[in-house]
């Protein structure tokens, strides 16, 4: 018994493929794919995250705070009176960025409290507006994760103002040095 030599013999140019180069082509075609599926997802994966957690952390100083708040206080003027008041606040939030409008009132008080504040390193700045009576000036203080600790201040006034959120509650405390001596205010979501 001689030894058998098989050749094949190429037609139209193409050499005939086996059965076993087959499985083995479509083995390794589909091994492309489950790699490139999976380096797709783990791409998109990591995307995902990266997005999510430097949009978590511009957005964290102003965490929860976005959307139109109300709810009851109180305001002490420079006599020593006290009246109740029912406030509504707006807080746009873009990044380390918030815009506010608080509006409180009550049958005889009222105040209209306008903000645009930058949060960078823990510190806040921004300026502020109280309509009614054509007021402004600056804001400095701390803050993080919706609760801050500020002085609002202009030309023969300044006022401390603090405020917390959690979850869908606010507390707001203003002290001040003029007619308007201090307001406390509750709200939620």
């Amino acid at each position: 018994m001689g030894l058998q030599l098989v050749s094949h013999v190429a037609v139209d140019g193409k050499r005939p493929v086996s059965k076993a180069s087959q499985t083995f082509e479509f083995s390794a075609q589909a091994r492309r794919l489950t790699f490139a599926a999976v380096a797709f997802f783990m791409t998109a994966l990591f995307t995902t995250v990266l997005a999510a957690s430097t949009s978590y952390a511009q957005s964290s100083t102003f965490a929860g705070m976005a959307g139109t708040w109300s709810g009851p206080g109180t305001v002490t003027l420079d006599d020593g009176s006290s009246e109740r008041i029912r406030c509504r606040s707006t807080y746009k939030v873009s990044g380390a960025s918030m815009e506010m409008v608080l509006t409180c009132a009550s049958d005889a008080y009222r105040f209209n409290l306008q903000a645009a504040v930058v949060a960078a390193g823990g510190e806040v700045s921004g300026t502020w507006t109280e309509t009614s009576r054509n007021i402004g000036g600056s804001i400095q203080g701390r803050g993080a994760s919706g609760s801050f600790q500020v002085i609002a201040q202009a030309a023969g006034f300044t006022a401390n103002i603090s405020l917390k959120t959690t979850g869908n509650k606010q507390q707001i405390a203003m002290r001040a040095d003029s007619q308007f001596r201090a307001a406390s205010i509750s709200l939620s979501k």
